[in-house]
């Protein structure tokens, strides 16, 4: 499965990789990482991860507070946002329209 950026989520990606390592050189490398590989776990297991407002489901992060917010399409899996968990936490809604 393929996946693809939402324009705005892959801006608040780089926004925040950018604000990690901004606070500790390689903590940023270390948050595209953690991304990274959840959106791996989701492409192998898309539908594992719950549901948080049809169709849009959310696969959390253990090391920094955010989502991975995204919809499974039949042919590529779409990143709707790259959230923090403890800001606006219906931002994103105007992506799914």
């Amino acid at each position: 499965m393929r996946q693809r950026f939402h324009p705005e989520a892959l801006e608040e990606f780089e926004q925040a990789a950018v604000y990690y390592e901004q606070q500790e050189p390689g903590l940023g490398d270390h948050f595209i990482q953690v991304i990274e590989t959840a959106i791996e776990s989701i492409i192998n297991a898309p539908e594992m991860w719950p549901i948080l407002e049809t169709p849009i489901r959310r696969r959390l992060t253990r090391t920094f507070p955010y989502a991975v917010l995204y919809a499974i399409d039949a042919d590529h899996l779409l990143i709707i946002a790259i959230m923090h968990c403890s800001r606006q936490p219906d931002y994103w809604r105007s992506r799914t329209s």
